[in-house]
């Protein structure tokens, strides 16, 4: 037999909160952006990806702060 659940019982917490995945997602769209301006720019294809990385990373910090 099984218990009635509680009607305000909303199930488990998400995986993400929707904070998070809009800040990992534009992180992640800035990144593609400036690896693809970098390597239209004329750089090496790995230091395009390195860029790309390096802007993800840093924009993650910024955008936590900004949306809120």
């Amino acid at each position: 037999m099984t218990t009635p659940q509680n009607p305000d019982d909303r199930g488990p917490a998400p995986f993400l909160t929707l904070h998070t995945a809009f800040v990992l997602v534009t992180a992640v769209l800035i990144g593609c952006a400036v690896g693809v301006l970098s390597r239209l720019g004329g750089t090496h294809p790995a230091l395009a990806v390195l860029y790309g990385l390096s802007a993800a990373g840093a924009a993650v910090p910024v955008l936590r702060g900004l949306i809120r």
